[in-house]
């Protein structure tokens, strides 16, 4: 089935020149410790918290736990490499980053689905919210998200696994992704590239589009609201809004199209790949008063 000869590949990194490595290295390790402590924050601030009980926050839990794991995927790789001459990747563990990047990216699509539905029971079927989102159901749906994600990395590793390798090696980016990794292979990827689109592409455009059909149901259920409940609830839509935006508009970018590489590829990776998981805990307890609260009330009494 594998003529494969290659045991491993070389990453080019998101940049040659060693100055820019430097740099590279500095930013991004501190986002990426930036990220995990935030992320850890929500965690802890959520699990010890007595206010903090709701479906949302149970969500929130996962999708910092999501956020934290993600950024693992690519980010420490990422630093390290920056002061490396040649930053090599193994074969085993260039299959392992594809497998971890797609289960903890798809996790995050999924919870973010679970939110908005959330939101929508709270603020659409306010009487009947307590039923529809009991502990039970929550549990239930936070556990599909699991199964749905292992479903999704593992069609994308099997997809890895079938590509044979026969000779070039040198990936032009800075993490294994399937769109590097086709360019490589030494058979026509065309089939399987329509695949990767109808998995990962599919999963983007209609988790978005089916985010965006709910803001708007959301949106409009709003109107019969009093004004101060209108502010409450836009407050929590705006801050879950921005967050889906910045996710699914990179994501919706690389694996919904033909097997191109564009040279601004690199960046937009990044952008999803760390930079979200960096602004997901900012977005969530800046614009989230109850965090706020709750955060302030913990760490005080702790220090």
């Amino acid at each position: 089935m594998h003529n494969n000869s290659v045991t491993e590949f070389i990453l080019l990194g998101l940049t040659q020149d060693p100055e820019k490595q430097k740099a590279v290295f500095g930013v991004f390790l501190i986002f990426y410790l930036m990220t995990v402590l935030g992320n850890f924050i929500i965690m802890v601030t959520i699990k010890m918290s007595q206010t903090l009980g709701s479906p949302m926050y149970l969500f929130l839990f996962y999708l910092s736990f999501a956020d934290a794991c993600f950024s693992t995927t690519t980010a420490p790789r990422l630093i390290v490499d920056s002061l490396s001459q040649k930053k090599i990747i193994t074969y085993n563990e260039c299959m392992t980053q594809v497998f971890a990047a797609h289960f903890f990216g798809c996790m995050e699509i999924f919870v973010l689905i679970l939110m908005a539905f959330d939101r929508y029971a709270a603020i659409c079927k306010p009487l009947r919210y307590t039923t529809i989102m009991s502990q039970h159901i929550c549990g239930i749906l936070v556990i599909l998200a699991w199964v749905g994600s292992c479903i999704h990395s593992s069609a994308q590793i099997f997809l890895a696994l079938r590509l044979p390798f026969c000779g070039p090696n040198v990936i032009d980016h800075y993490s294994c992704d399937l769109q590097p990794l086709m360019k490589l292979a030494c058979m026509d990827t065309y089939v399987i590239n329509l695949l990767v689109v109808s998995n990962s592409g599919a999963i983007c455009t209609v988790s978005f589009i089916v985010l965006l059909i709910s803001y708007i149901v959301i949106l409009y259920s709003l109107r019969n609201h009093s004004a101060e409940g209108r502010r409450k609830a836009l407050s929590t839509c705006t801050s879950h809004f921005n967050v889906v935006v910045i996710f699914f508009g990179p994501c919706i970018f690389i694996y919904t199209r033909p097997l191109i590489t564009l040279p601004i590829d690199k960046m937009v990776s990044v952008f999803y790949t760390i930079g979200t998981p960096l602004i997901n805990p900012l977005i969530y307890t800046l614009r989230n008063s109850e965090v706020k609260k709750a955060m302030k009330k913990l760490w005080y009494y702790k220090i």
